[in-house]
């Protein structure tokens, strides 16, 4: 697990062992993601979406806590994933990151709880999966406009992006904030806290 520029968010990169038969890794190991966020990822919900290709999808988040820690990878086609520290009061706040997933090199990416998430399909029919730690809760879920100007995420070009109704109406990063949407940075490093200490908690979605 490599960690990436915004706390909380890291990359696995895996060993992909090629032979005449095709290939194999190891796309999820318990023990190398509890290293690095410092307590286990608690599995509640496991999701699969295929895209076509200019798909964008998020920035989605959840209130923390218990918010909705998220595991991703690529299994067909490729995504450009993008990770976007939504918390506010944060020292990376508005802060985003980029990260091809694909299913040649097979890498994943870990966002803990508070974190935005977004991503494209490079790729017509790319399919991503999603382990989470909470379940869905409408209630609990959050948006972001993903073409934000202030927040000037680098979408690859030359690619018309496809957004839900509802991804396509969320407010800016600023419009969040101004009404009152975005987790609070000490009250996600509290919960983070919680979880290293064995203490989290289900949701009464999950429960």
């Amino acid at each position: 697990m490599r960690q990436l520029s915004i706390p909380g968010a890291w990359v696995h990169e895996p060993e992909v062992i090629p032979d005449s038969r095709g290939s194999f890794h190891e796309w999820f190991r318990a023990t190398d993601l509890g290293e690095a966020a410092g307590h286990a990822l608690g599995l509640a919900q496991a999701n699969f979406s295929t895209s076509r290709r200019g798909t964008l999808r998020g920035i989605h988040f959840a209130d923390v806590p218990p918010g909705q820690a998220k595991y991703v990878k690529c299994v067909r086609g490729a995504v450009l994933d993008v990770i976007v520290d939504v918390r506010a009061g944060s020292p990376t706040f508005g802060r985003w990151e980029a990260v091809r997933l694909d299913d040649a090199e097979h890498r994943a990416v870990y966002l803990a709880e508070g974190l935005g998430h977004a991503f494209m399909a490079l790729t017509d029919d790319a399919g991503v999966l999603y382990l989470c730690s909470e379940g869905y809760a409408p209630g609990r879920e959050r948006g972001i406009d993903p073409l934000d100007a202030e927040l000037a995420i680098e979408w690859p070009a030359g690619i018309v992006p496809l957004l839900s109704e509802k991804d396509a109406a969320a407010p800016s990063l600023a419009e969040a904030g101004q009404q009152g949407l975005l987790p609070s940075y000490a009250e996600c490093e509290e919960y983070y806290a919680r979880l290293r200490a064995g203490e989290g908690e289900l949701s009464p979605a999950g429960r």
